[in-house]
């Protein structure tokens, strides 16, 4: 394998890890700690808010750092810190501790946006599939992140989800300290790779496309939280005919995100080939339909509906990390993810006691309703994006 070809598997890798880690605590939460801490699912899941607070607000300076000092340094503060702040979070006996140890992989998983997706279109002039690669992989992460964890819980324990996982991450950064060190020259020369030119726009059109990305991305951010958050407890109340264990949900949560993860590569290949613009509203309005459908469905039928909507949650992923790709210049591009990345982010965690709350007053078919009307949102900003944007950048 080429060190290049070697250098984005870490980065992929990287991506799986990031999301996987990150969402460990929901089915943990959903499946376990509320028999076992004496709490309801709306009491307990607000203390993973700290970890997606610092998910968000560490982005900008882990970007800025990537960009000032180096982006293959910080990739491997990101294996390392992740790994011993999860091996750290099993020891929790108490809601707050366990909110301190998830504030601790929040602090390292904010590093992989801004810096891991500068570096995988670094140097390319079509993002697109490159980016779709990547987010399959962090989808797949997010999949896994239900499975693996509900095999732990019943056959080792909550607790082996977060120390196993921490110490697969430990020894991954290791690995990737032996490429860096082995490959130092072609690391170097993929780092000076030649640099692609931001697109082309005008003043007015670029502010404006900036302005919808900042706006997407805090909308699809609650999207995309509620439904990946929210999906095993989903799935536990409504398929309750064909799911009767923690193993079983697992096994549904990781069917869905692991179909649904692949329609990144259509998008990727799409908007590499066509209008943005299109692409974008044609993935908001499906999500509008599928959420529609979702909001009294239940069994076979709610487990279909739920691979819809999350293909089209899933595909709508690479599509503004690909404008930002072509919009900034290649030295700025961390800080640039970091910015659009503290606002995901941000909005995540403020996602999570939305969840709580909604599901205690109303339950699921009221949030499913209310996403119906987010990503109606996000059509209406997909269709105000510049006509002249094109396939690929100028």
């Amino acid at each position: 394998m080429q060190p290049s070809q070697l250098r984005f598997l870490f980065l992929n890798v990287g991506h799986f890890l990031d999301h996987f880690f990150m969402l460990i605590f929901a089915t943990v939460a959903a499946l376990k700690l509320t028999t076992e801490w004496g709490l309801s699912y709306a009491e307990l899941i607000p203390y993973a808010t700290p970890g997606f607070i610092a998910f968000g607000v560490c982005a900008i300076p882990a970007g800025w750092l990537a960009d000032k000092w180096s982006r293959e340094g910080m990739m491997l503060i990101f294996f390392l810190g992740i790994g011993v702040s999860a091996a750290l979070t099993s020891m929790a006996n108490t809601p707050v501790q366990m909110a301190f140890g998830l504030a601790g992989i929040g602090v390292f998983a904010a590093i992989y946006h801004p810096v891991g997706l500068a570096m995988v279109v670094q140097g390319r002039e079509k993002t697109g599939v490159p980016l779709a690669i990547n987010g399959i992989f962090g989808n797949m992460g997010v999949a896994c992140a239900a499975l693996l964890t509900g095999f732990l819980i019943d056959t080792a324990g909550w607790r082996s989800a977060f120390v196993i996982s921490g110490l697969v991450s430990i020894a991954i950064g290791l690995s990737y300290l032996w490429f860096l060190r082995a490959h130092d020259e072609s690391v170097a020369q993929t780092s000076n790779a030649k640099q692609v030119n931001a697109a082309e726009l005008s003043k007015s059109a670029l502010m404006r496309v900036f302005g919808i990305v900042l706006f997407t991305t805090a909308v699809g951010g609650l999207v995309f939280q509620s439904t990946t958050f929210a999906l095993p407890k989903v799935f536990a109340e409504r398929l309750t005919d064909i799911a009767d264990s923690a193993t079983m949900i697992g096994w549904y949560t990781f069917i869905v995100f692991s179909v649904a993860a692949f329609a990144q590569l259509v998008v990727g290949f799409l908007v590499d080939n066509y209008s943005v613009r299109t692409v974008f509203a044609c993935v908001a309005i499906l999500q509008v339909m599928f959420f529609t459908l979702m909001i009294q469905l239940s069994g076979v039928a709610a487990l279909i509906v739920a691979i819809a909507f999350m293909l089209a949650v899933f595909g709508q992923i690479p599509i503004n990390d690909v404008l930002v790709g072509r919009m900034v210049r290649s030295e700025w591009r961390s800080r640039a993810y970091g910015i659009r990345y503290v606002v995901t982010f941000s909005v995540m965690a403020t996602a999570v006691p939305f969840i709580a709350w909604v599901h205690s007053q109303w339950g699921f078919s009221v949030l499913f309703a209310l996403l119906a009307v987010a990503a109606a949102f996000i059509f209406i900003a997909a269709l105000a994006l510049p006509r002249s944007l094109g396939a690929k950048p100028a």
